[in-house]
Formats: structure tokens, sequence, C-alpha cells
């Protein structure tokens, strides 16, 4: 693990450290607490008896969000950023940043053809309270083809005070994905602090298949979280490698225990954790099955007693609760430990307590086939018009892509880009893990792809589906086939945000003479007091 030195002389001029998803639900004002510095080297941590035990919270949904205004076309919503207190753990209070003043944020339904724009306003504090730097943001729906100006590009900020209008066509297959921050610098704190939430784009395939929906159909955003003694979060900037909480959270809550009726759960899981890692199974042993991937339906459903997911990655799985009576105790396990740090009772998720209620028995069932026709699945890899490279490695103290980081981008000009692909072809990319005993999600923003080989085996069952974020472990290559759609320049890095913030991130460009190509500037954000003459 990289020395405490030199994770603080990075932070000395590049303080985007981490990114955890703890989610709770609050929706009051906040009382923002008195600014302070905080070291992360003489922190001291919650103890551990002052936890709560797992299963002893209630499971939360996030609330569904409303467009403020619709018409023929598009749904249109504003959603703010801004501080909160909320009790994530019992009889504490926790400062956190959320949109719409919930953590995560509101999920929001799309339907695949019909628009959606979002006013994302950014009401936080103008420095953040217990870190104090300048809290911008920039927003990036991650597993969404946006153009480049709303992407999220990690040097397009709106500072607090301004505002954006961030519009998504929607035109993608039915897909689980999120939107979370990515400001240059910040992302790490920001959505360690609570900057992110679901985005569902559903579409006429996936309605038709009779798959879990309504109450049946559950948002799982899972991380992990430290606290100091007083319950605020404790985020250390020392680690260049990763920061693991003793804590796991879902939707908000500290392992938290849901009641479920005896029928099937679609469970869309969105691995939001910083930096740990999850082999997910359940504490029965019986299989689940997994129908989704990160960019939509599976051609077929896998049948598994375990998967993983590290951070970015998004699945969802069913489970069938009709076999087990009343009063049994499914938990939701986590075996994953050589590449996290272990805590007491990181090794459980959530449990799901199985009652005898009435249910809904319409939408109970997974076909045999869900979607054998995406064309990223589909396409033969001898289709490929172009081989490109990417080493995911170490360099000088920081981690790289290809040699580059952000800064480079940076100092270039935004120039700097991995290479130039066409829209509307196919190409191979070989992704390598350089070494130093580290994973990395190694994620390429806009496009989908397809996991060709593991180390020249076959993806896992799992991953037989369309993704945008990979595993690639310590040594490993991987081969993906990518569907090249779009124009303009964007970002690849590793999900581990402590690893992007420590600079392992670059860009590539799609050109294209059928689309036209934006800069990733072309949209800027607004004042607040401009509101008045700009409605959405």
């Amino acid at each position: 693990m990289t020395n405490s030195a030199d994770g603080r002389a990075r932070g000395l001029h590049f303080t985007r450290r981490d990114l955890i998803k703890t989610g709770v639900f609050a929706g009051a004002a906040v009382a923002v607490p008195v600014v302070r510095a905080v070291s992360a080297d003489n922190l001291p941590q919650l103890a551990e008896s002052k936890l709560p035990k797992p299963f002893t919270t209630p499971f939360s949904v996030p609330p569904v969000a409303r467009p403020v205004r619709s018409d023929a076309s598009a749904d249109y919503y504003r959603i703010e950023m801004r501080a909160v207190q909320a009790e994530v753990l019992p009889g504490y209070k926790t400062l956190l940043f959320g949109y719409d003043g919930f953590v995560p944020g509101p999920t929001i339904k799309a339907r695949h053809g019909r628009a959606t724009v979002v006013r994302f306003v950014n009401n936080l504090p103008p420095t953040h309270p217990i870190l104090g730097y300048e809290t911008t943001a920039s927003v990036h729906l991650h597993g969404g083809a946006s153009l480049p100006q709303y992407d999220g590009y990690a040097s397009d900020l709106t500072p607090p005070g301004y505002y954006k209008d961030y519009h998504y066509a929607n035109e993608q297959n039915a897909r689980g994905i999120w939107y979370h921050d990515h400001a240059h610098e910040h992302t790490a704190e920001n959505a360690y602090y609570g900057l992110a939430g679901q985005y569902h784009i559903t579409d006429d395939e996936e309605l038709g298949l009779g798959l879990p929906s309504g109450a049946y159909d559950v948002p799982l955003t899972i991380g992990d979280a430290l606290f100091q003694p007083d319950g605020n979060l404790l985020f250390s900037l020392d680690n260049a490698n990763g920061q693991w909480g003793n804590v796991i959270i879902v939707n908000g809550a500290p392992w938290p225990v849901m009641k479920v009726a005896r029928r099937k759960y679609r469970f869309r899981i969105v691995t939001a954790a910083l930096s740990r890692g999850f082999e997910f199974s359940l504490s029965t042993g019986d299989p689940y099955q997994v129908i989704a991937t990160d960019a939509g339906l599976m051609p077929r459903p896998a049948t598994v007693t375990s998967h993983r997911a590290v951070s970015g990655e998004r699945y969802s799985i069913v489970i069938d609760f009709a076999k087990y009576k009343p009063g049994t105790r499914v938990v939701l396990k986590n075996s994953l430990q050589g590449i996290n740090q272990v805590f007491t009772n990181t090794d459980k998720v959530m449990a799901f307590d199985v009652t005898d209620d009435a249910f809904d028995p319409a939408n109970n069932t997974v076909p045999a086939v869900l979607s054998p026709n995406n064309d990223v699945m589909i396409t033969p890899a001898s289709a490929s018009v172009a081989d490109r490279h990417y080493l995911l490695h170490r360099q000088g103290g920081l981690w790289k892509v290809n040699g580059h980081g952000w800064h480079d981008v940076v100092a270039s000009n935004y120039t700097l880009v991995e290479h130039k692909s066409v829209d509307g072809t196919f190409e191979r990319w070989t992704v390598k893990n350089g070494g130093g005993g580290w994973f990395h999600p190694f994620h390429a923003h806009l496009n989908d792809c397809r996991i060709l080989s593991r180390n020249g085996q076959p993806p896992r069952p799992y991953e037989v589906g369309p993704k945008d974020v990979i595993f690639v472990d310590g040594g490993e290559e991987i081969q993906l086939l990518m569907d090249i759609h779009g124009a303009g320049k964007y970002m690849v890095h590793c999900h581990n945000l402590i690893h992007e913030d420590h600079d392992m991130m670059t860009q590539y460009e799609v050109v294209s003479d059928h689309r036209a190509e934006f800069s990733p500037f072309a949209a800027p954000s607004r004042p607040l007091s401009a509101e008045a003459t700009d409605p959405l």
C-alpha cells in the first residue's frame, strides 16, 4: 500500500479522493456545522461498539422523481443539490450532500425514445463544511449515451449558486443506470457525501417479458462508510489505493432488513462503494438469476449461486422467495476478501424476512430468453475495424492510463486523446492491468461493450451481457468489443474513485460524418439568478 506521505503530497494540489454511496433519506433543511480543518492522519474512528447491529434498521426505497412539467416529447425535472443532516446511524447526525435532500437521490424513470431534461441546481454550501473545498459539481449519467456537453465532463463544472440543464435523449435499450457527481478534483468527496441516484430506462421489449415490476422491482444502491465519533463521515486523503468502510450501507441504511412476500423480486444493484468489491450470495446457498448487466438485459438469464461486482457495476438479479416458509430470514452476503479491507460485519449486506403477506401475482416470471438481438452481443469480433490498447498502471506515485492522467488532458487544453474512433463501427479494446496488487473497475463513457475474453478464457456466466464497467484484476488482460456511436470527447477511467482522483483518467474521441460534434463545454452553467427568466 502507498505510504501516507505519498497521499498527503498528492493532496496538496489534487483534492478529489473518494466515492462512497452512503444513502440516507433526508428532506429537511440542514443546520451546517462549523467549518473545521480535518487531517486524515489523526481522525479518530467511531468505536465498533457504537455501530448498529446488522439487520436492525428498516429497509427503504428512494422516492421516484416527479417532473415539474411534461410535453409531447420530454419530461422536465428540477433537482437540487443541497446539504442535509441525516440519521445514518441511529442516534447520530451525519452531514450529507443530497439530490433534492435525498441520499441516494430520487430514482428517475424514463422511457426509450422519450427525452428527459434535468435542471441540476448546485445549492450546496460554497465550501464543504468539514473538508473545506469549493463544492463545484458535474453530473454524469453513468451508462447514458449523452452528448459531450451533458455527459458530466470532469472539467465542465457547476459552481455553488449555479445550475445546468442536462438533456438526455433516452435512445438506448432498457437499462438500469445511475447519475453521480464527476467534478474534477472533487468527484470523490461529492459522491462520498451522497451525490448519486438511480436512473431506469424501460422499453417495450423489457415491459413485455413479465419480469417483476412495480413494488417488486427494487433499487439497491450499495456502498460502505467509515464514521467519526460525532457521527460524521470519516474521509481519508492519505491512501492512494482506496478507502474501505466498516459499515455496509444499502439505500441509506446500515445493513437493513426488508420484508418480502413469497414471490419473485427484481433487485437493481448499483455497486456504489468507493473501493470495496463484493461477491454476492445468499445465506441459504440457493441460486438466483442474473437478468441484466450494466447496459441492459442479458440475452438469457444466468443462474448462479454468487456473482462479483465492483464500483460502478450494475447487475439486476431475481430472487424467488416462494420456496421459503414465512419467518425465514435470507441474508445477502459478501464473501469477497482478497481485494478488500475486511471488518467484523462487512461480510453481510442486508437481510430479507419472508412474510405470508398477500401479493400481486402478475409479472412474476423470468423467461428463458430476454434480449437476444442486442447489437453489441451478437456482432462478431471479426467486425472490429481497429485495435486499441489500455494499460492501467502506477507511475510516479500516481495511477495512470497509458501513462496519462487528467492533469495531462487539462495541460493539453483538452486536446490529448488516446485515439480517435469512428462513429458506427466496432473496435477491439485490450485492457491490461499492469499489476501492483490492485484491481481496477475500467469504465469508458458513452459506449457499451461486450467481454470477449478474460485472460484468454470466456467471461463469467453473469458477465455475458452488455457492459460499461469491467473488473480488471491484478495482471489480467481483458478483450472487449466496443460498440462505437456518437461524436465528441469522452472520459476513460478507473471507477475506484480513489484511483481516479490520483489521476487514473484520460479521454478518447469519436468522430462522425453524420452527427454534430460538440465541445464538452458547449452548455455552460448559469447563475441561479437567471432562473426567473429561464423557466424549465
